[in-house]
């Protein structure tokens, strides 16, 4: 899978080895910063996250802050995107299957590298159960509330 990673200063040692991991699976994995630990603000990441999902460069996003908290507010603020905390693999898979999430959203000081691996590899192996009809009736309703606040 073709993903985007981003994160503020306090995600990014974490981001690094969540890179690192997913990359040694087999993915390829678009690093849009921070790339050190130099104070940083967690919007702009959860910014070009989010856009490059939008714009269909990445299949899937992941953001990362200290929290998760803000990452996740901030890339929710762009139409189309789809983002969740998760800090356990059932949250990661089953936002997926049943939500169609397209940006996972971890808290780098909530969580340590082995939960934060199993954590990505449930979100990128869980397919949208589009299929479903009761998922995608769900689906389609969140669709149209984003849509109704689209025209405010």
């Amino acid at each position: 899978m073709k993903l985007v990673i981003g994160s503020d200063h306090a995600g990014f040692p974490l981001k690094e080895q969540v890179r690192e991991h997913l990359t040694k699976a087999g993915h390829e994995v678009i690093d849009l910063g921070a790339y050190n630990t130099e104070p940083s603000d967690y919007p702009d990441y959860a910014e070009k996250v989010g856009e490059a999902v939008k714009r269909g460069e990445a299949g899937r996003g992941i953001v990362l802050c200290g929290s998760g908290v803000g990452v996740c507010v901030a890339a929710n603020k762009i139409p189309g995107i789809r983002a969740g905390i998760c800090h356990d693999t059932y949250s990661a898979h089953q936002g997926v299957e049943h939500d169609d999430m397209n940006v996972l959203v971890m808290g780098a000081r909530i969580i340590g590298p082995a939960v934060a691996f199993e954590i990505a590899d449930a979100y990128v192996n869980a397919k949208f159960s589009a299929t479903e009809e009761r998922f995608q009736r769900r689906f389609n309703k969140v669709l149209a509330i984003e849509k109704k606040y689209m025209k405010s």
